[in-house]
């Protein structure tokens, strides 16, 4: 089960609480005894590059023309 901590004691020994959680500990914070926030260990995810090549696409010759509904709200027309 996991250990609940009221805000003040959060605050006071987070610290403390950081290194429960970096040994794999998840704490749970709350406020009046209703849970708020989760302290749970950090899961680092690969990065992928390249990962939505051929699911994008945009139009090369209009790229990076301004758009117009964008010019004409800083023109004020």
């Amino acid at each position: 089960m996991d250990t609940v901590v009221n805000i003040h004691e959060a605050k006071t020994h987070l610290s403390r609480l950081l290194e429960r959680v970096e040994a794999g500990e998840s704490i749970t914070i709350a406020r009046a005894g209703t849970p708020i926030a989760d302290l749970v260990p950090h899961s680092r995810q690969p990065l992928r590059l390249g990962s939505l090549r051929g699911r994008l696409a945009y139009d090369d010759a209009s790229f990076d023309a301004p758009d117009p509904e964008i010019t004409a709200l800083f023109e004020g027309s």
